[in-house]
């Protein structure tokens, strides 16, 4: 039997989120206020969007 391979999530909780771009939480909330990471709201909970991650890595890269 074949397994499949596994999917990249589009949206994480602020705890993943921040452990994948090793900041703290206080740091990934000052980065959504100032609006350099998108989130999501469902119902109550809070999401952050794989893609904006991505995007602020790639926006914080030092030029070679």
């Amino acid at each position: 039997m074949k397994i499949p391979p596994p999917v990249e999530p589009i949206c994480v909780k602020v705890n993943d989120a921040a452990r994948m771009i090793g900041v703290g939480r206080t740091k990934l909330y000052e980065l959504i206020a100032s609006g350099e990471i998108e989130v999501v709201k469902l119902g109550k909970s809070t999401r952050i969007t794989t893609a904006s991650l991505h995007e602020l890595v790639i926006r914080q890269r030092e030029p070679k």
